[in-house]
């Protein structure tokens, strides 16, 4: 599992500017909501990376590579989840109505969301701490 907390890059008196992604170029931008409660994902991609930025709320991210130990880590407003190619994924609403940008590079977005996306069992049952 790989976090990043996205950092200000530069702020003054007209507000702040944070760059999400640098250097990277993707295919489709989602937003997505989550209420509290509800779980998301619970798949993987065989060809596209996707990075969950959290805009507002708080989120619980379980992944898993392969068959090793499932993960989990809390996601708070500026933190970004990314998640590579093979890597099972789901998010958990803590808050109500958690809003997060999903940055894919791949051949997720639009009309072809199902054409590489893989369900899995839910992660969250079989984490164990």
């Amino acid at each position: 599992m790989k976090i990043q907390h996205i950092k200000v890059s530069h702020e003054d008196d007209r507000g702040s500017i944070s760059d999400i992604l640098q250097h990277i170029n993707v295919d489709s931008v989602t937003l997505i909501t989550i209420k509290e409660g509800a779980i998301r994902g619970n798949h993987f991609h065989k060809k596209s990376v996707q990075y969950s930025y959290v805009l507002s709320g708080q989120v619980i991210a379980f992944t898993q590579i392969n068959n090793q130990r499932v993960e989990k880590a809390v996601l708070n407003k500026g933190d970004m989840l990314e998640s590579p190619v093979m890597e099972k994924h789901a998010l958990h609403g803590v808050e109500a109505n958690s809003t997060l940008l999903i940055l894919t590079l791949g051949p997720r977005g639009g009309n072809q969301y199902e054409d590489d996306t893989f369900r899995t069992p839910p992660l969250h049952e079989s984490y164990s701490k």
